[in-house]
């Protein structure tokens, strides 16, 4: 009589993340939503693209009509691809501008020296302010006040800071690190 083993049953592969999602008007794939919607201001339609989690879309643009032309034409990968491309190029230049709008850096020459002057803005609801900082030719940093975050960091205010013995701007002093 033969003899039976019992064989390890194959388990599926489990997958945490959603499947994907594909339709003529709407692909949901890698972390995007790709949904085409109509336009409100013409009689087109439009694409809004929407990474997941987000509340507003990260691109919307116009989107082609189909052969008929009357309903648009169907979202294919080719064009999920360029649209996640394009909707991810968009977050970036937004992330860069947050960036340079709340730090901002520029090199000034004063007391035979050459230092770097950062202004450093942290937004807050209540109480937002901004962090001036200066650090010599090595890179360490010489001395930190706390300003106003309207504080308009140039050539002269920097200079005049520094000058200035790194004096709080508009009056008490600095503290030194």
């Amino acid at each position: 009589m033969p003899e039976y083993h019992d064989a390890p049953l194959p388990t599926p592969d489990i997958d945490d993340t959603p499947a994907a999602s594909r339709s003529d008007r709407l692909w949901q794939l890698d972390g995007w939503t790709a949904r085409v919607i109509k336009n409100e201001d013409d009689d087109g339609w439009a694409v809004e693209m929407l990474k997941d989690g987000e509340a507003e879309p990260a691109l919307v643009g116009p989107w082609t009509m189909g052969r008929d032309k009357k309903n648009p034409k169907p979202l294919d990968q080719a064009a999920f691809n360029t649209l996640v491309k394009s909707a991810t190029e968009v977050l970036q230049r937004h992330a860069q501008q947050a960036h340079a709008l709340l730090h901002r850096s520029l090199t000034v020459f004063a007391l035979d020296a050459q230092w770097e002057v950062r202004l450093d803005i942290t937004p807050d609801e209540y109480e937002p302010f901004a962090t001036l900082s200066a650090f010599d030719q090595a890179g360490n940093e010489v001395a930190q006040v706390r300003v106003s975050p309207g504080f308009r960091l140039n050539t002269t205010s920097a200079s005049a800071w520094i000058l200035g013995g790194f004096a709080r701007p508009g009056g008490e002093e600095s503290f030194d690190h």
